[in-house]
């Protein structure tokens, strides 16, 4: 599973996702910070954070607690 959370410097929501995603030990995963690029940005600007499955498409916005990060890892 290929996985990148999309966040921003400073951002205490991102802190927060970091621990959820700690907590479920959920698999690798990229950081990708939106703050200098125009096209993230205008994408994922209001949404932060947002975990993507690469493999899927799938994207889980903030707000997510470990039993929804749970669920949306889950295969199928």
């Amino acid at each position: 599973m290929s996985l990148i959370l999309y966040q921003r410097d400073d951002c205490h929501l991102c802190d927060l996702a970091l621990a959820v995603l700690a907590a479920v030990r959920a698999p690798e995963f990229d950081s990708v910070f939106i703050d200098d690029d125009a096209a993230l940005e205008a994408r994922y600007g209001l949404r932060v954070p947002v975990l993507r499955n690469e493999a899927t498409g799938a994207e889980l916005d903030w707000p997510f607690d470990v039993t929804r990060l749970q669920s949306w890892l889950q295969p199928g």
